[in-house]
């Protein structure tokens, strides 16, 4: 997939745990463990918008696209 998803990145340099993301941000500890697994196939914005709030990042710190052509 050409979206890599580094929120465990962000998380580790902010020294925050999934759950505490997950209370802050208000979204299920199972969401936001697919989210951050890469598995997810959607983010809505709003929910984007609330995790670079808590973590004190911008959106392209979270993901980013990898071309897979040689």
């Amino acid at each position: 997939m050409p979206i890599i998803v580094n929120l465990d990145v962000m998380m580790a340099k902010r020294k925050m745990s999934l759950n505490e993301l997950s209370e802050k941000v208000d979204l299920t500890l199972s969401n936001l463990s697919i989210l951050k697994t890469g598995k997810a196939k959607a983010v809505r914005f709003s929910t984007l918008e609330a995790i670079c709030k808590v973590l004190n990042c911008q959106p392209g710190d979270i993901l980013e696209f990898m071309d897979d052509q040689d």
